[in-house]
């Protein structure tokens, strides 16, 4: 169990591959297009995170036996999900997906014990249509991690280590449920040293009000909360100003050195 959850000591886990997708190794973040020396693109620092947009969390029998709101609206948080994913991938942005397997294997004894004492099915089984995502699919180099039967991402084999080789600092969260899978995920992200951005209307809370449960995320890990329609907003705009602001200090201390060492070089002949 601890194994597949990431707690393993393998030194290097491959990242998975998901439905036959091969997954890619993508250059180191400084090398991609769009990437200015000054690091002023922030959008090469965020990466947008898909939380198990899944079948049985999202449509059909399952999902509408689990969700006690209007199914409507995980057919819009699914929607909006695959247009900000269209936005994110336009403007060069890292995306990561994250599903959840539920077979009776992967569960902790926990798990088992509420899943018997509540009557909860197995849900997103795998191999089965349930655990297919739902309205998105991994595109060729975005990764995609498995929670074995938990909520939180963190505990997905490879998850945290891909994010700071990719030199990623903030986390965009989509997807399902908000109070949750995505509430844990940013929980531990928040306590790691990420920021955090919520797209409201790409997402829905199970159990608590939707907007119980931003309110609480927004004082308790200070998470940005915008929509997807504008993903200039989606990193708030000081933080894309510090950035700039490091970028052209870092530049002018450079360039301090470097006159410094050509004097010296000069004085020296």
């Amino acid at each position: 169990m601890q194994e597949r959850a990431g707690l393993g000591g393998e030194e290097r886990p491959p990242v998975e591959d998901h439905g036959g997708l091969a997954v890619e190794e993508r250059p180191p973040v400084q090398q991609r297009a769009g990437l200015g020396d000054d690091g002023q693109d922030f959008a090469e620092r965020a990466a947008l995170v898909v939380v198990d947009l899944q079948n049985d969390f999202c449509t059909g029998a399952t999902a509408r036996a689990r969700y006690a709101g209007d199914p409507a609206a995980l057919e819009t948080a699914a929607a909006n999900t695959a247009r900000a994913l269209a936005s994110a991938r336009a403007r060069g942005m890292d995306v990561v997906f994250v599903r959840f397997v539920g077979d009776a294997e992967h569960q902790g004894p926990s798990w088992r014990r509420r899943d018997l004492a509540q009557g909860k099915p197995l849900k997103c089984l795998e191999g089965t249509w349930g655990a297919q995502f739902h309205k998105v699919e991994p595109a060729p180099g975005e990764p995609v991690f498995t929670k074995w039967a938990c909520f939180d991402a963190f505990l997905s084999e490879g998850f945290e280590r891909h994010l700071r080789e990719r030199g990623i600092v903030r986390l965009v969260f989509a997807g399902l449920y908000t109070d949750v899978c995505v509430d844990s995920t940013a929980r531990t992200a928040f306590q790691k040293g990420f920021h955090i951005t919520v797209l409201t209307d790409c997402t829905a809370s199970r159990y608590l009000p939707d907007s119980e449960i931003l309110r609480f995320m927004a004082a308790l890990y200070g998470a940005h909360l915008t929509s997807h329609d504008v993903p200039s907003s989606w990193i708030p705009e000081q933080e894309t100003a510090a950035v700039s602001a490091a970028g052209r200090a870092a530049r002018e201390e450079s360039t301090c050195r470097t006159t410094d060492s050509s004097r010296s070089t000069a004085a020296s002949a």
